[in-house]
């Protein structure tokens, strides 16, 4: 670098980062990336100071200086002390030397494997949805004309009931039960249920899944991340939190904890539920990910006076339908009706018959059992590949936790997997703003994958894990 003449800061390169859909640091290193290759921005040339560049795109300083540290490691950039940060290669140095994937897709050499979302497979929903829609079809009528109500869905509250008869409620009935849009649907209801005054204060595992931020955000709570251990939150730093920022919520998995695999032993459930009545916090246990026949009470027989407990059929029988419940705490069930009645009347017709008809025809158990074996199967696939590394994982979940080798940092590994063609989550999507974030990436089972593509997947990944860039700090 220093022989060569530098260029004089480029303040026009503005990328648009609107349409990336994770986070915004990473975009603007693909953005550097891109432009480098593209010779918008030649070697030599100085980019701008981190606080211009973020003032610019509206950003913090704290993401462009993410950006800026990914692209020098790589290679691409280098900074000089009173100088600035200059452009130092028109491709990366570090990592694999196989084309990008863009450019297999293109060439169609390549099939893309996402790793970022659990999928289910294929096991019987196709006949069974064809089914159903045409018995509706048969007995369609003019109920079919006016707005949908709550008490037309008592039938398919029953029948959730029943579904969920593998886990350690306490008692629960129909009347305790609220139907909803899906899982995320289900956490703004109880949110619109639980959070009062201007700025209420939401409590989330440190780790956690990002769609509590985002409703939070939309509910203008504060957020507020607790400590984790191998066995969940840390009780003592959520006691500091309640008698710190006197949060209204709590949201947690107990059962099977996004990302981290892990699941919190009874001792330490029944000290939340212990801390949440001293401090009359109300909990939402997430239970979407869960695996079938849990042995522990959940966190709702503990403490049923307080627990709201949200589950899905997007991670056991299919994601389109776009079908979730609430289990709300004891004599609350016709609060959560009621707020769900207000913010969107009650279930669609199609949607409420489609799903009522999968649960009483049995379809619905049949499916799941299928989806819960295959997911085992390619489990046991994933583990016996990536075994020789520091893997996270529980029987039943379609997720796995890996911790990075010395030499990776997420980042970087999620960058260089996915021009390898694999898509994964990195910690940092689950890290609250300011928090935590381990060396460690998210790998979750695509079920419509073929089998023979998800292995060749996992061992493209076992070959980048094996050769971390020499250079790169820990």
């Amino acid at each position: 670098m220093s022989r060569q003449r530098y260029i004089v800061p480029d303040t026009s390169w503005t990328p648009d980062l609107s349409d990336f859909p994770g986070p915004k640091y990473l975009g603007l290193s693909r953005a550097l990336r891109d432009a480098i290759r593209a010779g918008d921005l030649p070697q030599g040339t100085q980019l701008p100071t981190v606080r211009d560049l973020a003032w610019r795109l509206h950003l913090t300083p704290g993401t462009v200086a993410r950006a800026y540290q990914l692209a020098t490691q790589e290679g691409l950039l280098e900074a000089t002390v009173g100088r600035g940060t200059f452009v130092a290669a028109t491709q990366p140095r570090l990592g694999p030397t196989q084309p990008l994937y863009v450019e297999r897709v293109q060439s169609g050499t390549e099939r893309f494997a996402n790793l970022r979302p659990p999928q289910v497979p294929e096991a019987g929903q196709t006949e069974a949805f064809r089914a159903a829609l045409l018995e509706m079809a048969q007995t369609t009528g003019e109920n079919w004309l006016d707005y949908t109500s709550q008490t037309s869905e008592l039938p398919l509250r029953r029948e959730i009931v029943s579904w969920v008869g593998d886990r350690i409620l306490g008692p629960i009935g129909p009347e305790d039960v609220a139907l909803t849009h899906g899982g995320q649907n289900a956490v703004s209801l109880i949110f619109d249920c639980v959070l009062r005054g201007e700025r209420p204060v939401v409590l989330l595992e440190e780790l956690a899944y990002p769609g509590f931020r985002y409703a939070a955000r939309s509910a203008r709570a504060d957020v507020i991340g607790i400590e984790l251990d191998r066995h969940g939150i840390v009780p003592e730093a959520l006691e500091a939190a309640c008698r710190r920022h006197g949060p209204q919520i709590l949201c947690l998995t107990t059962e099977a904890q996004n990302p981290t695999t892990g699941r919190m032993p009874v001792e330490r459930r029944m000290r939340i539920a212990e801390i949440a009545r001293a401090f009359d916090l109300q909990i939402l246990e997430d239970d979407c990910y869960s695996v079938a026949e849990s042995d522990i009470p959940s966190l709702r027989a503990l403490a049923p006076e307080r627990v709201w407990m949200v589950g899905s059929l997007s991670k056991t029988v299919s994601a389109a339908l776009r079908f979730g419940y609430v289990i709300c705490p004891a004599g609350m069930g016709e609060a959560g009706r009621l707020v769900a009645q207000y913010a969107f009347f009650a279930l669609s017709k199609p949607v409420a018959d489609m799903c009522l008809h999968l649960f009483t025809s049995g379809a619905a158990g049949r499916i799941r059992a299928k989806v819960q074996a295959e997911f085992a199967e390619r489990l046991q696939v994933m583990v016996n590949i990536l075994g020789t590394f520091d893997l996270d994982w529980q029987p039943g979940l379609p997720f796995v936790w890996l911790h990075l080798p010395q030499g990776w940092r997420a980042s970087t590994f999620t960058r260089m997997a996915e021009d390898e063609g694999v898509l994964v989550r990195p910690a940092d999507e689950y890290a609250l703003v300011g928090g935590r974030a381990p060396n460690a990436v998210r790998l979750a089972i695509p079920g419509s994958l073929p089998m023979a593509e998800f292995e060749s997947a996992l061992r493209r990944l076992v070959r980048l894990l094996a050769h971390p860039p020499a250079v790169l700090s820990v």
